[in-house]
Formats: structure tokens, sequence, C-alpha cells
């Protein structure tokens, strides 16, 4: 059996996490190193590594982790102002985790392109 990551280890709740959100299919929480104002992540509670690993059957996820991050953005205030979400696919785009993740940034005025 290969090591949890660490966003497994905050879903077993082995480690600590400022938690937003968290019901059977998902669990979001506050970046540890946030990039705005409003910086948190959404992850499903399935183990998929990236959206490489996303499957016809994980629609209904993937749908529910988005309607998630909707009602966060408004809970969180920046649904209107607008926000970024984002997922790191691959070592080229820097994805540390090997744990489908979504990163939701707001609050402050986006630049473009990003890195």
């Amino acid at each position: 059996m290969s090591e949890k990551t660490i966003f497994q280890k905050i879903i077993d709740k082995e480690i600590p996490a400022e938690i937003l959100y968290e019901d059977d299919l998902c669990l979001a929480f506050r970046d540890i190193m946030p990039q705005a104002p409003t910086h948190f992540l959404v992850i499903p509670k399935k183990e998929i590594v990236s959206v490489n690993e996303i499957e016809e059957s994980d629609a209904t996820l993937i749908g529910h982790i988005f309607s998630v991050i909707r009602k966060l953005t408004q809970d969180e205030g920046i649904a209107e102002s607008g926000y970024r979400v984002v997922t790191n696919c691959g070592t080229d785009a820097c994805q540390t985790v090997p744990h489908l993740h979504y990163h939701v940034i707001g609050g402050r005025n986006m630049t473009w392109p990003p890195g």
C-alpha cells in the first residue's frame, strides 16, 4: 500500500485543517499558504490522482464539487467580485500532491496570464 497523501491524512483527521465544508463526497479547507485573501481547496474523498484519472463514473462527484465551490464562494463573499478555480495536473503544472484538488482563489484582482 502506498503512503497516504497529506490530503488523505486531512480527510482521515490525522492532521488538522481549517475545514469549511465536509460531506460524504468531498472536503473543503483553507490553504495553509494562501495566495490571496480567500484561498481554499476542495478535494474529493475518493482517491483520484489528477484530472487525468477522472472517469465517466466520477461525473456526479465532479459536478457536486463545483456545486460546493459555488456555495463556498457565496459564503466567503467572493462570488460577485470574482474568483479563480485552479487545478494542477502533473509535474510541469506544479502538482505537488497526487490527489485531485481545486484551489479556489479570490478577494483580490487576478492577473493574466497566470504563472
